[in-house]
């Protein structure tokens, strides 16, 4: 099989890329590979990205300084790989990490799906302490009708528990 690019060697790499939702399969000479590894090693690096925006307008020594008691990982290594070393670094590195989540995402709380596998009781019980905490707000503002519609969803989802 010959390279798709040039079309003069034989192809020995086998390349899948996506570009716009489409997958593009392409059979390429070593030569062409080489090429098109450097068009990818020029392209911005996510981690990079990441990293500087946790940059902005901040004092870096105490960021650099700090480590993870679990792991050891530095904040200056998660800068520049773009991962986490445990569960933990979250809570070590949580005042670097919420501006940066905010940034990215506009929220630092997560609001998308659940996956289909977790407990339908943990889902529950995230869904009756969002309603608890909107029940609480509805009262606080004095809006009585959305506070008793809440109270009624809360015991929909209580009396669902005490059934099963």
């Amino acid at each position: 099989m010959l390279c798709d690019l040039c079309h003069k060697n034989i192809a020995t790499v086998h390349l899948t890329e996506i570009v716009n939702d489409k997958i593009i399969e392409m059979h390429i000479c070593q030569d062409c590979a080489q090429t098109k590894a450097e068009e990818i090693s020029k392209q911005p690096n996510i981690s990079e990205f990441l990293g500087g925006l946790a940059d902005l307008g901040k004092d870096k020594s105490e960021e650099y300084s700090l480590k993870c008691s679990l792991c050891g990982l530095s904040y200056g290594d998660f800068r520049k790989t773009g991962r986490l070393g445990c569960a933990h670094c979250y809570v070590t590195f949580r005042k670097f990490l919420l501006p940066l989540l905010k940034k990215i995402h506009t929220s630092t709380r997560h609001a998308g799906k659940v996956p289909l596998h977790i407990d339908k009781d943990l889902s529950n019980e995230v869904k009756l302490k969002e309603l608890r905490k909107q029940l609480q707000r509805a009262i606080k503002l004095e809006e009585y009708e959305d506070a008793a519609r809440l109270r009624d969803e809360i015991k929909k989802i209580d009396k669902g528990k005490s059934e099963i």
